[in-house]
């Protein structure tokens, strides 16, 4: 991911969700609608979210330190990590406390239609936020579908607004059905079962980005398809074979490959020595990611591939 592609979605997000929160919280005020109080917080916890986002991408740019030799791009990881708990904190949790509250003891609503236009803005707003997030995410999804792509991007920003902005979008749904149900029954207990359904589903996604992000965090390798390349980069030339190698992503844009690689034995130190300097050059070429590669030269037989 480009770093500006990146950004330009959180952006996107950012103003989107505090102009949205804003929204809402005036709605509440005036209906008194649990929907919408939990609404408020979902969104002002979602712009706080890119505000993480952005600070994650700002910190990760810091320069190798003596303490920190591999540098700081795993900070994306962190912050995205953050932002997931807070979204299962801040936003799911209070919703369901808030919606069993309003189930238990009801309390009829004020000004319904006013929360209804409010709601219906917002819906535009976060689709606004959500195409934006889709047209910057697909040059990376390339043929995976949109789930594998949550799954295997090494870039948590992009996935994190997705599904956040996903998760607003029918969250405002769900919001719409709990007050027009309570507009239209006269029972607010509607309205207590929207917000506890915007709780759940965003408990969902918290832990969804949670499992994601946790991942990326302790440390994931290249994927199946990445590996075969980088091997197939390597055993070229006089390179006979890989014995085994090790990947792992120390940023989203930076990884992170240590092999050992059998050659023959006629070389001498010169040949082994250009030998390994054009096999670095041929993966970097292949996988621009490639920034730390450390190739270790064996003249032993017989061991098997290990991935």
């Amino acid at each position: 991911m480009s770093a500006s592609g990146g950004t330009k979605a959180i952006l996107a997000a950012l103003s989107a969700n505090a102009g949205i929160a804003a929204a809402k919280f005036t709605g509440f005020l005036f209906t008194g609608s649990s929907s919408m109080l939990a609404e408020s917080v979902h969104s002002l916890a979602d712009t706080s979210n890119q505000g993480l986002l952005l600070l994650g991408q700002k910190t990760a740019q810091r320069k190798p330190t003596e303490e920190h030799p591999f540098g700081y791009g795993r900070d994306r990881f962190f912050y995205s990590f953050v932002v997931a708990l807070l979204l299962f904190t801040l936003g799911s949790v209070f919703a369901i406390y808030e919606g069993v509250h309003k189930i238990q003891q009801p309390e009829p609503l004020t000004h319904v239609w006013a929360a209804v236009l409010i709601l219906l803005v917002a819906v535009a707003l976060e689709a606004y936020s959500f195409v934006t997030a889709i047209g910057e995410s697909r040059q990376l999804k390339g043929e995976l579908s949109w789930w594998q792509f949550v799954r295997q991007a090494t870039t948590p920003e992009l996935p994190v607004v997705l599904l956040e902005d996903l998760g607003a979008l029918v969250g405002l749904v769900l919001a719409l059905c709990g007050v027009g149900l309570t507009a239209v029954t006269g029972n607010p207990v509607w309205d207590g079962i929207g917000t506890t359904c915007i709780g759940l589903l965003l408990g969902v996604i918290a832990v969804v980005l949670i499992v994601e992000t946790k991942s990326l965090l302790i440390g994931e390798g290249a994927s199946r398809e990445l590996l075969a390349e980088i091997v197939g980069e390597l055993e070229r030339g006089k390179v006979e074979k890989v014995i085994h190698i090790r990947t792992q992503y120390l940023g989203p844009e930076e990884l992170l490959i240590a092999a050992k690689i059998g050659m023959a034995p006629s070389l001498s130190v010169a040949q082994v020595a250009t030998e390994i300097d054009e096999a670095e050059a041929r993966i970097r070429a292949k996988v621009p990611a490639a920034r730390l590669i450390y190739l270790e030269p064996d003249l032993e037989r017989g061991r098997a591939l290990a991935g």
